[in-house]
C-alpha cells in the first residue's frame, strides 16, 4: 500500500501543495487500493472511469505546479450513496433506485469539488439510510477494516470502512440518529454530527419533516475534520434550514487551546443505556482526561426520555412516503427489514404525532436543562462491541435485555435536539476494537466540540493506528 494513504488529510493536503507528492500518484494509490480490498470490505460500490479519475488528477497537479491549488486539490472523495454526484447513480442502497441518475452534485459535493477534490465513486449504505448496518439487496455487505467478520456501523458503513481501511483520504457521511457517530465508533475514526442546518443539504426531492438528518465530517483526526467543514458550510438557498457561515475558519479555532476551565457533565447510560461493561470502564476512564486538563467533571444521573422507538417509526414513515409508488408490486425491490418498518408506520395517528411531539419537547427541556449547568456533556457513542457484518445487533448485553435501537440509544437524542455531538476514539474494549466517547455541545456550538475533542485527542492521540495490515490481506 502506498504510504500516501496512511497520512491524514492535513498532512497530504500540505504534501501535494509543496509538490513533494503528486495527485496523480495519490489517485493510482487510491485506485489500487479500492481493487485490492473490495473483495473484504465492500466499502466502495460504484466509480467513475479510471483514466477521467487520472486526467483530473493531472489537471491538479498542473494548477498546483502554477500556484493555483485550492485548499482539497487532487484528494480522491469517496461520497455516501444517499448524495448526489452529477452523473452518477445515487441508489440510496435500493434496487428499485439502481437507475436513478443524478442530474447534479449535492451542494456539499459541489463545495468539495470547488475546494479541488475528485470525486472518485460512491461508498456503500444501508437501503435509505435505515439501519446501523450497512448491507442492502444491491450491493451487499460492508466489513469493517478490523475484523471483516464485524460490521463498520452504518448507515455511512461504507464511508467508515474506506477511511479507516485507508482506501480514500476523504469521504463524505450523513447522521439522523448516530449514522455518522456510530460507525466512527465502530472504526475508530472522528466524527462530527454538525449542528442542524450547519453543513446544507439538498437540492432536495422529498423533504424532511423529521429534521434530524444531518452531513458532516468523518475523518481520519480532528483536525481533518475541520479543514472539511471548512470548505462546506455557509447557507444555500436549496436548504432553507440551513445556516449562515460562522464566520471563522474551524481549521484555525482548533489549532488553539480548548477554553476553560469547563463544566463537563458525564452520563454513563442516559438513564436508560445498557452499556458493555468493558466498554463502560473505556469510555469511563477517557472521560477523566477533562478532569486531567483542569476541568470539573461531575456525573449526571438519569436523563431525557427514551425516544429510539419513536424515532425510528419516524423514520419509517418518511421512508414509506418515499417508496410508495413502489408497492405492493416491487416489494421484492426492498430489505424485509424497511419494509417491516414501512408497514408498521402505516398504522400513524394524529394521537401518536401529539404524543411523540410533546415527548420530543421534554427531551429538548432535559437538553436545555443539561446546558444551564454544563459547558460540554460526556457519553458513551456506542454501548457495545461491533455486531458481525450481516448483523443482528445484540437482543441483550451481559444478560440484561437491550432496548429497541440500542446501537443509537446515545445519539439519537442529539439529533432530536440538533446539538453537535462527535465520536472520538476513546480507547479499545477487551476485543481488541474501537470504543467511542461522544462529546456533545450547546446548539450550534461546534467549534467547541471540535475544541474539546482536539483538546483530547491531543491527550490520547489515534493516529495512526489504523488497522492497514488486516485490510489489506483480507
Amino acid at each position: 500500500m502506498s504510504e500516501l494513504l496512511e497520512l491524514t488529510l492535513v498532512e497530504l493536503c500540505q504534501l501535494l501543495r509543496e509538490r513533494r507528492a503528486s495527485p496523480v500518484e495519490l489517485m493510482q494509490a487510491s485506485l489500487d487500493r479500492i481493487q485490492s480490498t473490495h473483495a473484504a470490505l465492500n466499502a466502495v460500490v460504484a466509480r467513475r472511469p479510471d483514466d477521467v479519475l487520472l486526467a483530473e488528477a493531472r489537471a491538479a497537479e498542473a494548477r498546483l505546479q502554477q500556484g493555483e491549488g485550492r485548499p482539497l486539490e487532487g484528494i480522491p472523495l469517496g461520497v455516501k450513496d444517499l448524495e448526489d454526484v452529477a452523473g452518477m447513480v445515487t441508489s440510496y442502497g435500493s434496487l428499485a433506485y439502481r437507475d436513478n441518475l443524478a442530474e447534479r452534485d449535492s451542494t456539499q459535493v459541489a463545495r468539495l469539488r470547488r475546494a479541488g477534490a475528485i470525486v472518485v465513486g460512491k461508498t456503500n449504505c444501508p437501503e435509505f439510510g435505515y439501519t446501523a448496518i450497512t448491507k442492502n439487496l444491491l450491493y451487499g455487505v460492508t466489513r469493517s477494516p478490523w475484523d471483516p467478520e464485524r460490521s463498520p456501523g452504518g448507515s455511512s458503513g461504507g464511508s467508515a470502512a474506506a477511511l479507516a481501511g485507508e482506501v480514500l483520504p476523504l469521504v463524505t457521511a450523513s447522521d439522523g440518529g448516530g449514522s455518522i457517530r456510530i460507525p466512527a465508533s465502530f472504526t475508530g475514526a472522528f466524527g462530527l454530527k454538525t449542528s442542524y442546518g450547519r453543513v446544507p443539504r439538498g437540492p432536495f426531492e422529498y423533504w424532511d419533516h423529521g429534521m434530524t438528518a444531518v452531513q458532516g465530517p468523518l475523518t481520519k483526526t480532528v483536525e481533518d475534520a475541520a479543514l472539511v467543514l471548512d470548505q462546506v458550510v455557509g447557507h444555500d438557498g436549496h436548504d432553507p434550514a440551513s445556516l449562515p457561515h460562522p464566520g471563522m475558519s474551524y481549521a484555525e479555532f482548533v489549532r488553539g487551546r480548548l477554553p476553560g476551565p469547563l463544566r463537563v457533565g458525564f452520563s454513563p447510560d442516559l438513564g436508560y443505556a445498557i452499556v458493555q461493561s468493558d466498554v463502560a470502564a473505556v469510555v469511563e476512564e477517557a472521560a477523566s482526561v477533562f478532569e486531567k486538563l483542569g476541568h470539573r467533571l461531575s456525573v449526571i444521573r438519569g436523563g431525557p426520555p427514551e425516544l429510539a422507538g419513536q424515532w425510528g417509526l419516524l423514520g419509517a414513515f418518511e421512508i414509506g412516503g418515499r417508496i410508495s409508488e413502489f408497492l405492493p408490486a416491487r416489494e421484492a425491490d426492498f430489505m424485509r427489514s424497511l419494509l417491516d418498518g414501512v408497514h408498521i408506520a402505516r398504522g400513524v395517528t394524529q394521537a401518536w404525532w401529539g404524543e411523540m411531539s410533546r415527548a420530543r419537547a421534554r427531551l429538548l427541556h432535559w437538553v436545555q436543562e443539561q446546558f444551564s449547568e454544563y459547558d460540554l456533556l460526556l457519553t458513551p457513542s456506542v454501548p457495545y462491541d461491533p455486531p458481525p457484518a450481516k448483523g443482528p445487533f445484540p437482543s441483550q448485553t451481559e444478560g440484561r435485555a437491550q432496548i429497541v435501537a440500542s446501537v443509537a440509544a446515545f445519539t439519537i437524542p442529539f439529533n432530536l435536539a440538533w446539538n453537535p455531538a462527535a465520536s472520538v476514539r476513546a480507547g479499545v474494549s477487551k476485543a481488541g476494537l474501537p470504543v467511542g466517547l461522544q462529546i456533545v455541545g450547546p446548539m450550534q456550538r461546534d467549534d467547541l466540540v471540535l475544541a474539546a475533542a482536539r483538546a483530547f485527542e491531543r491527550e490520547r492521540p489515534w493516529h495512526p493506528h489504523w488497522p492497514l495490515r488486516r485490510a489489506a490481506q483480507g
